[in-house]
């Protein structure tokens, strides 16, 4: 996977401040139990999260949602580039199938000009005691469903940051 097949002209950019410590926010992102439980835009679950989080590791997820048409299943895999605790995680994100077998976007329904591999970014900066966390998501624009599902997921984390802070 070479950065050239990665656009950085459309990018998600998404900032947000959790009344949580950094060292939970991290967590949300690379422990898998954390992560399945606010991945994906409201109504979607995650019944698989594999993330071997570390620089060259590889990642694999299935996000289900019901559809009109029934259920339907997306399988996300990629490769952690930067892990750096409690500040800064890189990682690209592809679709794939449950092997983890890279799939072009239109495979999924997707228009054909999308990225094949997009990159995620997340830094992450603690003051007193809370939490600011920058996602950018290149090669997604900002104006997309992407980025309302993006908005959504981290509604659904901050209900989880609560949840296991016992505030709820």
């Amino acid at each position: 996977m070479s950065d050239s097949t990665i656009s950085k002209e459309a990018a998600v950019v998404i900032e947000r401040i959790f009344d949580a410590p950094i060292e939970l926010i991290w967590k949300m992102w690379t422990d898998a139990e954390h992560f399945q439980s606010w991945y994906g835009p409201q109504g979607a679950t995650v019944p698989v999260a594999e993330m071997d989080v570390q620089v060259g590791g590889k990642r694999l997820i299935c996000m289900e949602m019901q559809t009109p048409n029934g259920e339907m299943k997306m399988w996300f895999a990629g490769e952690y580039r930067d892990v750096s605790l409690n500040e800064r995680l890189v990682y690209t994100d592809s679709m794939a199938d449950e092997h983890g077998n890279l799939l072009p976007p239109s495979a999924m329904g997707m228009p054909g000009d999308k990225p094949m591999i997009t990159e995620v970014t997340v830094l992450l900066e603690e003051h007193d005691g809370r939490t600011k966390m920058v996602m950018t998501h290149a090669g997604v624009p900002a104006d997309s469903g992407g980025a309302g599902g993006w908005k959504q997921a981290f509604a659904k984390m901050a209900d989880h940051i609560e949840t296991v802070r016992g505030n709820k």
